[in-house]
């Protein structure tokens, strides 16, 4: 059994990806918002964008025929893609924002969230929006698949992004021995939210604007560091991303990499030899990593 570095005494956590999935869920509740909307006899879709949305929906009913089930598993993936898509546009403008400013204002990135899923469901042809020539505000127009309120709602599904199933449990066990505490590229009002909406049992809250910054900047994690009054070597990172976890090492820290599926980054990381422990996809997670630093699971 791999112990605890004896000097070890908080652990932080990235979050997304890492103590939430973020892949599946959003694909599960774009689709199921779809079919919801689909099926709504209150709802006035347009001919045009209903024949392109059923496309991507499984309907309720369907029986259990092989050729079924082939549609509604390629029904599924377009929202698994476009998930994808959505991140990876929210990906590039942090990216811009810290090439244009070396900072990020991590309230605007949300807002981004919103504005970037309306512009890829225009694309698709989902929506039928108007922008205003005067602020550049998209206008959801009658006939869309969903109205201005429900987008509101579903942009807001990174902030209720369910844990992994070890998640809570292996908390439990780890706050027996560690303060455990989130260090997320976000801010904390969204990650408060978060944490309190699914119960996951952090003894302490922290986001990178309460460092004015980001990660993978040594600025986040050595001001972590500080403000829980502990030195860089007493502390352990644990994250599903490689490129965090190399940043953390550098700082001092002790890294644990945690294999979720789909949520891996820079997979060209993987030869490098970064973290210090690795709890592969299939070996339980948060449960493993409490056994492994030395804790006794009932």
């Amino acid at each position: 059994m791999t112990t605890a570095p004896p000097q070890l005494r908080v652990l932080f956590f990235d979050v997304f990806g890492t103590c939430v999935a973020q892949r599946t869920p959003v694909a599960d509740e774009l689709s199921k918002a779809a079919r919801e909307a689909l099926e709504s006899s209150e709802s006035s879709i347009s001919s045009e964008v209903r024949t392109k949305a059923t496309k991507m929906v499984c309907p309720s009913q369907l029986g259990g025929h092989v050729k079924y089930k082939l549609i509604c598993l390629q029904s599924y993936d377009q929202w698994f893609e476009f998930g994808g898509e959505w991140n990876k546009a929210v990906d590039r403008f942090v990216s811009s924002s810290i090439a244009k400013h070396s900072s990020v204002q991590w309230r605007a990135v949300d807002n981004y969230r919103l504005e970037s899923l309306q512009t890829l469901l225009a694309h698709r042809g989902l929506i039928i929006s108007r922008e205003d020539p005067s602020t550049s505000e998209l206008h959801i127009e009658e006939g869309s698949l969903w109205d201005k309120s429900q987008l509101n709602h579903l942009g807001l599904v990174w902030h209720r992004l369910p844990p992994w199933p070890d998640t809570c449990r292996g908390l439990d066990l780890l706050n027996r021995q560690f303060s455990t505490v989130t260090l997320s590229n976000t801010y904390n009002d969204l990650l408060e939210y978060l944490v309190g909406h699914s119960s996951i049992p952090f003894t302490h809250v922290y986001t990178a604007d309460m460092f004015q910054s980001f990660k993978p900047n040594p600025r986040v994690y050595l001001g972590a560091a500080g403000k829980m009054g502990v030195k860089p070597e007493e502390c352990g990172l644990v994250a599903a991303h490689l490129f965090d976890l190399k940043a953390a090492k550098a700082c001092g820290f002790y890294t644990i990499y945690v294999d979720r599926p789909l949520e891996g980054k820079a997979p060209e990381l993987r030869e490098e030899n970064i973290p210090d422990m690795w709890i592969k996809e299939d070996e339980g997670g948060f449960v493993t990593l409490a056994k492994r630093l030395g804790i006794q699971v009932d």
